[in-house]
């Protein structure tokens, strides 16, 4: 489990850097969003939900393979949708919906350093991990603003400052602690977009710019927050 996870954290890390190097060298094509795609189906997508039930949800059987493919088809919807939407190849400062990545380490580092760890009390593992997949599934396939990551740049750090020094101390504190801070951070990450929401529906007024700015175009949903 331990090895199996590190890889797929790894796989999250290259992620980044392929997009990076594609806007760098200036390659970036339909093609390549579609085999990123199908790479991320794989990687942050299968690879997730086997480890999920193999280490946990395997006691539920049929039941838990269920369960546990909730996030994988969650996350091959959002990969579908974020392709047909996309509305360029530049950069922008929110995803509708959060990305499979970040659903993958949510459920990755819950496996690798909550569910062993015994902070639950042993009866409600399986429950607190069904509500967990149910929860990141939703999430992935909602229509709620989740922040890009800034370039690290100085133009990105003076366009989005706060989120930049956030980004910094989270990838600091996950290595501080090798990695058994990564789900706390993470799940930082879905409340801060939830929050946001909440905040939305609340009546709060968002810059007309602001609600355009994210890498797909709206789309009616049944989930949409």
């Amino acid at each position: 489990m331990q090895r199996a996870g590190m890889f797929i954290v790894f796989a999250g890390l290259f992620d980044v850097l392929d997009g990076v190097m594609a806007r760098l060298t200036h390659s970036t094509s339909e093609l390549g969003v579609e085999l990123d795609s199908l790479c991320d189906a794989v990687s942050f997508g299968v690879a997730p939900s086997f480890l999920l039930y193999s280490s946990i949800l395997h006691v539920l059987g049929q039941t838990g393979v269920l369960i546990a493919s909730l996030s994988a088809l969650a996350g091959v919807y959002r990969l579908a949708r974020f392709n047909v939407q996309l509305s360029g190849f530049e950069d922008k400062l929110y995803f509708s919906g959060m990305p499979i990545p970040s659903g993958a380490l949510i459920l990755v580092s819950y496996g690798m350093f909550i569910a062993p760890s015994g902070l639950i009390p042993s009866e409600y593992v399986l429950l607190f991990t069904t509500i967990l997949v149910i929860i990141v599934a939703l999430a992935m396939i909602s229509t709620i603003k989740f922040d890009n990551i800034p370039k690290p740049t100085i133009p990105a750090f003076r366009e989005r400052p706060v989120i930049f020094i956030l980004g910094i101390i989270a990838f600091a504190i996950t290595i501080y602690t090798k990695g058994e801070a990564l789900f706390y951070v993470m799940c930082g990450y879905l409340l801060l977009g939830i929050a946001r929401a909440g905040f939305g529906l609340i009546g709060q007024k968002v810059h007309p710019d602001e609600e355009r700015d994210t890498l797909e175009d709206p789309d009616d949903n049944p989930f949409d927050l």
